[in-house]
């Protein structure tokens, strides 16, 4: 192995090791803000559509109630995940880690 062939291995092995620190640092935890703040959004927005699920009547869900069959698997995860969260207080504290 000659000297210029080690340099570029280690130049490699560098680039790959800052590019795994920079994806460590800063990448993840800002995709994970934006992804939390994505699924904020769509919650939102289902919230609006089908309030009625949570026994919250609005007159907004009747005429979403074609949107259904395109938003069914995303009906029921939204669902779920509706339930079983505490508290939207908690999910906005983590964002900020209260």
């Amino acid at each position: 192995m000659t000297v210029a062939d080690r340099i570029e291995a280690y130049r490699e092995y560098l680039e790959e090791w800052l590019h795994g620190l920079y994806h460590g640092m800063i990448e993840h935890p800002a995709f994970e803000l934006i992804e939390k703040e994505a699924e904020d959004t769509e919650d939102t927005f289902m919230f609006a559509c089908f309030a009625d699920a949570f026994g919250i009547p609005s007159p907004v869900s009747y005429y979403t109630a074609e949107l259904l069959p395109y938003l069914g698997e995303e009906f029921e995860q939204w669902e779920r995940r509706m339930w079983d969260r505490e508290s939207l207080i908690e999910r906005k504290g983590q964002q900020y880690h209260f």
